[in-house]
C-alpha cells in the first residue's frame, strides 16, 4: 500500500515526518511518497517533488514562481493518478494543497488535511471547497474546531505537534561552550524565517537592529536558520545583508538558539509558537512586498498577526509589521525588553499559559495516525 504525503514548508515537513514515524509503527509495510523536505526524506519518504520548490510566501511574490509550482503540481498529481495511493495526507500550504485536494478527490483518493488552513483569518471562501474535497480535517489550535463546526465542516482537534517535539538538545552551558559564546553578555536570537524571500527582506533590518543594540550594550547576536541553507543558498546570501554587524550564524540548532537566549526577534510564523513553548520572550515582526501588503490588508480579519497573540486573545508579545518595522524601531523595542527584567518575566508567564493551552494529554501525532487509520478502514466516509 502507498500513501501520498505532502508538505510545502519547514514546519509542515517536521509535522509530516513525525506522523510518518507514527504510521510506520502501525503499518510497517506501507510506502510513503510525495512532496518532501529533508525531515520527511530522513523519515523514509520517497520524494516525488522537492518541498523547497514550493516554499514561497506573499500574494505578489508567488507570481514569478507560478510556472515552476504548476509543474510540480502536475508532477505530483500525475504520480497520484498513476500509482493510486490509498490516502493522501496534505500538510498546511493551502494555496498548493487545496488545489491538489480537488484533483485527488476527482481521482477517488481520500484526502486528510493536517494543519487546517487559516480560513478563520482570511479567505473564508475556501471553506466550501474544503467541505467538498477533504475527508478528514485535523486542527492544531483549540479554537478551530468550533469555527469549522459553525461552517458545517467536521474537524478533529489533535493538539499542537510542537508541544511534544520542541526542546533543546544541549544545556545552556553546553551550548555556550560548543559555540564559544561568552556567558557574561545578553543573548539575542535572530529568526528571519525559513523561506529565502522572507529572509532577504528581514536580514538587513535585523543587522541594523543588532548594530544599534550593540552600541548601547555589548550583546551576542545569534542568527538561527534551518540546516542546509548555506549550502543551498550560498554563504553570501547571509553575509551580504548582514555586512559588518557582529552576528554569529548557527544552522540547524534553532531550538537551542531560542531556548538559551534572553530574547528572540522572531519572524511571525511557526517559530513564535516554538519560542512560546521554550519560554523565551520575543518580539514578533514581518514584512512582505508592499503590493502584497496592500492587497492582503483587505482580506485579513484578525486583530493580531502573531499566532501567540491570537491564541492568548490579547497582545502578549510586541508585533512590528510592515511599515511599522524598521531596524531602528526593532532595536528600540528589543532594547526596552532586554532592559526590563520584569516585563520579560511577565511575558514568560503569559507564554507558559499559551503553552498550556496547546498541550493535550495524548501525543498529537498518535491521534493523527489514528484518524488516518480510520479513513483507511472506511470508518470515516464522505
Amino acid at each position: 500500500m502507498k500513501i501520498l504525503v505532502s508538505a510545502g514548508e519547514a514546519s509542515g515537513d517536521l509535522y509530516t515526518a513525525s506522523l510518518v514515524a507514527s504510521l510506520r509503527n502501525r503499518l510497517p509495510e506501507v510506502e510513503f511518497h510525495g512532496c518532501a523536505g529533508p525531515r520527511m526524506r530522513a523519515a523514509g519518504v520517497h520524494q516525488v517533488i522537492d518541498a523547497a520548490n514550493l516554499n514561497v510566501v506573499g500574494l505578489i511574490e508567488v507570481v514569478r514562481h507560478i510556472p515552476r509550482i504548476y509543474r510540480e503540481y502536475r508532477k505530483l498529481s500525475d504520480w497520484a493518478r498513476r500509482e493510486r495511493p490509498a490516502v493522501a495526507i496534505l500538510t498546511d500550504s493551502p494555496d498548493f494543497h487545496l488545489r491538489l485536494a480537488r484533483r485527488l478527490k476527482r481521482q477517488g483518493i481520500p484526502v486528510i488535511y493536517l494543519i487546517a488552513p487559516q480560513v478563520w483569518a482570511w479567505r473564508s471562501g475556501r471553506i466550501a471547497q474544503m467541505r467538498r474535497n477533504i475527508r478528514e480535517l485535523l486542527c492544531i489550535f483549540p479554537f478551530e474546531v468550533e469555527f469549522f463546526a459553525r461552517h458545517q465542516m467536521p474537524a478533529t482537534y489533535i493538539g499542537h505537534p510542537l508541544t511534544r517535539l520542541v526542546k533543546p538538545a544541549f544545556t545552556r552551558d553546553e551550548f555556550l561552550r560548543k559555540h564559544r559564546i561568552p556567558a557574561n553578555r545578553p543573548i539575542v536570537t535572530l529568526l528571519p524565517g525559513s523561506r529565502p524571500g522572507e529572509m532577504s527582506r528581514h536580514l538587513p533590518l535585523l543587522a541594523r537592529a543588532a548594530e544599534l543594540m550593540n552600541r548601547r550594550q555589548a550583546t551576542t547576536f545569534l542568527l538561527a536558520t534551518p540546516a542546509g541553507l548555506i549550502s543551498r543558498l550560498g554563504a553570501s546570501f547571509f553575509t551580504e545583508p548582514i555586512g559588518s554587524a557582529a552576528i554569529q550564524h548557527i544552522e540547524g540548532e534553532t531550538w537551542d538558539t531560542i531556548a538559551h537566549a534572553d530574547l528572540a526577534l522572531a519572524a511571525s510564523g511557526t517559530v513564535t509558537i516554538e519560542a512560546a513553548l521554550l519560554g523565551t520572550p520575543m518580539v514578533a515582526y514581518y514584512k512582505v512586498n508592499p503590493l502584497s501588503w496592500w492587497m492582503g490588508r483587505f482580506l485579513v480579519k484578525v486583530p493580531f498577526f502573531s499566532m501567540v497573540n491570537l491564541i492568548a486573545g490579547r497582545q502578549v508579545v510586541p508585533e512590528m509589521i510592515q511599515n511599522g518595522l524598521t531596524g531602528d524601531s526593532l532595536a528600540q523595542t528589543a532594547t526596552s525588553l532586554l532592559e526590563d527584567s520584569g516585563a520579560r518575566a511577565r511575558m514568560k508567564q503569559d507564554l507558559a499559559e499559551i503553552a498550556g493551552r496547546l498541550a493535550t494529554s495524548a501525543d498529537p501525532m498518535e491521534l493523527a495516525a489514528e484518524r488516518v487509520l480510520r479513513v483507511l478502514s472506511g470508518e470515516v466516509d464522505k
